[in-house]
């Protein structure tokens, strides 16, 4: 989805940023990693911002015993970025997580797949939605079947997350899927049928909730899985804006906020000034303040940010 369909599903209700190289960034980070598992943390994250200023979702993991997973990627375009950051890690990813199949979430994986150069990926995850959901997006269905067409063929191993319970243990780092796609939320579709992942070492907790919509999340938050909401980051739905309601974000417990907004969102400005759009992002951060929450980590506005 480009900036221009974003901003018209937002309608109708549903500058380049340098961050220096990125094999540059990554092997520097790399080195860490020693670090890392000595202070006890079992993983150190990134939250990659975007090149060419647009909405997507791109997070690296790296194990405490050097091993690498990625959630989501971005858009096509974020591909040279992410390579050069994933090839001074290794050139092999352990394991993709895809939240759901709208272009600036899979759109970099897709062309991964597409045209793999060298990258090896060992596994993938996603939770595929039906043709009957897909449809209703038209005509995001036919880059969200191209995609599912390159799963399907890859000799990659895909598991289709069919039930949320998931869990899975990489070195120090621990996952558990609070949600997958929902067959039965015929509004908002891709969005709503968003894979919630919560993620924890020893020493950190955070959950990932993709483009989760209104219902999506309510789904969780009322849901068997609901305790493990409570966090210390919280990705924040939707690019941070017309994501989860009110309610979800003032319920569930977490005290630092990860955008991974351009700054147009941020800011609210599509072309005529700070907060004049049709975004619903100040909306949010107004929530936050009111929350207590201070620690904010945009990742247009701070570039590559990175915790262990």
């Amino acid at each position: 989805m480009d900036r221009r369909d974003f901003l018209k599903s937002v309608a109708l209700g549903g500058v380049a940023l340098a961050v220096g190289a990125p094999a540059e960034a990554a092997e520097k980070a790399r080195k860490s990693v020693v670090k890392t598992a000595e202070s006890g943390a079992g993983f150190a994250l990134w939250q990659i911002p975007s090149q060419v200023n647009t909405i997507g979702n791109s997070y690296v993991f790296l194990t405490n015993k050097g091993r690498v997973l990625v959630m989501d990627g971005g858009v096509d375009k974020e591909v040279p970025y992410l390579r050069g950051f994933l090839g001074a890690l290794g050139n092999e990813v352990e394991a993709w997580f895809i939240s759901h199949p709208h272009g600036d979430h899979m759109g970099a994986l897709n062309e991964i797949l597409r045209q793999p150069n060298g990258l090896k990926i060992n596994h993938i995850y996603h939770s595929r939605l039906s043709q009957r959901l897909l449809k209703m997006e038209s005509p995001y269905d036919a880059y969200a079947n191209e995609f599912y067409k390159r799963l399907d063929e890859t000799s990659i191993p895909v598991t289709d997350m069919r039930e949320p319970g998931l869990e899975l243990k990489y070195d120090g780092l621990n996952m558990k899927v609070l949600g997958v796609a929902n067959e039965e939320l015929s509004m908002n579709t891709y969005n709503n049928s968003s894979v919630i992942f919560r993620v924890w070492d020893k020493r950190k907790t955070m959950v990932f909730l993709g483009d989760a919509g209104v219902e999506c999340g309510n789904k969780v938050l009322n849901g068997p899985y609901a305790k493990y909401l409570d966090c210390d980051y919280m990705q924040m739905a939707h690019h941070g804006q017309r994501g989860c309601d009110e309610n979800f974000y003032k319920t569930v417990k977490f005290s630092v906020c990860l955008w991974p907004t351009p700054t147009w969102v941020w800011n609210n400005d599509q072309g005529k000034g700070y907060n004049t759009g049709g975004l619903k992002t100040f909306e949010t951060r107004r929530w936050m303040d009111e929350k207590g929450i201070s620690e904010h980590h945009v990742s247009t506005v701070e570039g590559l940010w990175h915790l262990s």
